[in-house]
């Protein structure tokens, strides 16, 4: 008979199997009640890491970006995106067309970062960057000109100022002496100026899911929440200045980087976390560390999956219980797969495919078990990121006393973009959770570059307003003195 359960996916096998399966499924389902105490605990973190005192010890960092603003529109000009986050970094030239509302790629170039250079000192890393830069400049025939450069460093920092960015430890296999503890954007300066040939404007230090935010906010002002659900997933917003305890100043607002990631690593998560999510953290590079990260991110998806699917043939619910090199192999069932399996017209056939190069043997109702397995987990990863989006778009909406929040949220990431399903569940689930909010969903061009771009040119317009401002000041004082004058 046909199951109900899977009557979506079209699934028939006996109600025996579809119950056993089931048992270990519902482990994986939340109900709406659930995502609503997940969003609270978020809530609660969220004011931990914005609290003067409770910051250091909240598992959602909340890191204060300096970027003040979204844009407005009044934009324009050239700008340098430099965007060093692996074994390879981008150089863009990007231009902001004020009359068109768009920020135009004019061209870009990918250096190498050679193995002696990653593990040498952090002046040769720079030193390696600054003539990468030069060499860009000249094919653009830009080298007369200093313009400002968006920075974006995908290493994790703790940002002092716009243009100040203190490196606390390399990964991704770097680890150039002399770095950590540095301002990685004097670092550069430094390196530009030892070459003599060419300078640079004003600096910005640009997180990417800030890009990704500011990207998409030239081409809608409403924009003010950044999401990136790729690899790995975090997100910011524009928080209200009085809030971030740690910066001073109470007008405003300022984008936070919160680093949602690390949501769940005090352990409050852990009524949620299936056995199959604990050997994922237990077996990672960085055990108890990026909880939520886990339990929604391209990186770990494909092996909950692996996981559940040795779990099932073992149990003798799939393949005949016989497994195979290749499927106890952690790692070998992509994130990708579960998006290709989960393709409405072709997935069961792409699902043999896939299956059939990871050695087992199956028949049409094992694939279409993997499918159920592989929906079940994309369907927990969407809808918990639409709790942890809702928390903000709330926060948001009560934050500036408003009975309806319409907002914009900028994303990004191969799960979001990929995946045929994600998107349209989480925006389901958003708008139950959130019915006091409406979202639009706006898809980033080039956050580390575009929005880069778009990152400097806000600070930019932000510190000359602040002249004029400074300047309009000083008039006024001297009209009233010059009028006191003429009274006496």
């Amino acid at each position: 008979e046909k199951c109900v359960a899977c009557a979506r996916k079209c699934v028939c096998w006996s109600n025996i199997s579809i119950m056993h399966v089931e048992k270990y499924l519902e482990l994986f389902h939340l109900s709406q009640e659930k995502l609503k105490e997940v969003s609270a605990r978020l809530k609660r973190d969220l004011i931990r890491g914005l609290g003067k005192h409770s910051h250091h010890r909240a598992a959602v960092k909340m890191l204060p970006t300096f970027v003040r603003a979204t844009p407005d529109g009044t934009e324009n000009g050239d700008y340098l995106a430099l965007d060093l986050g692996g074994t390879n970094f981008r150089v863009l030239h990007v231009r902001v067309v004020e009359e068109q509302q768009r920020v135009l790629k004019m061209d870009s170039q990918i250096c190498a970062i050679p193995q002696e250079i990653m593990l040498g000192t952090g002046e040769q890393l720079f030193d390696h960057i600054a003539a990468c830069l030069s060499e860009f400049l000249d094919s653009q025939d830009l080298k007369g000109k200093t313009l400002p450069l968006g920075f974006t460093f995908s290493f994790p920092c703790e940002q002092k100022e716009i243009d100040k960015s203190i490196l606390i430890r390399w990964t991704k296999g770097f680890n150039c002496s002399g770095v950590e503890g540095r301002d990685v954007v004097q670092l550069l300066k430094e390196a530009i100026h030892r070459r003599g040939d060419y300078d640079i404007g004003s600096v910005a230090m640009v997180n990417d899911t800030v890009g990704t935010m500011m990207s998409c906010g030239y081409r809608d002002q409403s924009c003010e929440i950044g999401m990136i659900i790729g690899t790995g997933t975090n997100a910011c917003y524009m928080e209200e200045m009085k809030n971030v305890k740690r910066v001073e100043g109470e007008a405003g607002r300022m984008c936070i980087n919160t680093e949602w990631g690390g949501f769940g690593d005090d352990g409050s998560l852990r009524d949620i976390q299936t056995e199959f999510d604990v050997v994922v953290d237990q077996t990672s590079i960085n055990p108890g560390v990026h909880t939520f990260e886990k339990m929604i991110s391209g990186m770990y998806l494909g092996e909950i999956v692996r996981l559940l699917l040795v779990r099932l043939t073992e149990d003798k619910l799939l393949f005949n219980g016989q497994t195979s090199e290749a499927l106890l192999t952690p790692g070998s069932f992509e994130t990708k797969f579960i998006s290709e399996i989960e393709e409405e017209d072709t997935g069961l056939e792409n699902g043999q495919n896939i299956l059939t190069k990871l050695g087992v043997k199956c028949d049409p109702v094992d694939v279409r078990v993997v499918r159920l397995v592989c929906d079940t987990i994309s369907s927990r990863s969407a809808r918990l990121c639409a709790a942890a989006l809702g928390t903000i778009a709330n926060r948001i909406r009560v934050n500036r006393g408003l009975d309806h929040l319409k907002t914009t949220v900028g994303v990004d990431g191969t799960v979001y973009r990929k995946h045929p399903n994600f998107s349209e569940e989480l925006q389901d689930t958003v708008r139950l959770l959130v019915p006091k909010c409406s979202i639009t969903f706006l898809v980033s061009e080039d956050g580390s570059g575009k929005g880069a771009a778009m990152v400097t040119a806000v600070a930019q317009r932000l510190a000359l307003q602040s002249r004029l401002l400074e300047d309009s000041d000083g008039e006024d004082e001297e009209v009233e003195e010059d009028e006191e004058e003429e009274d006496k």
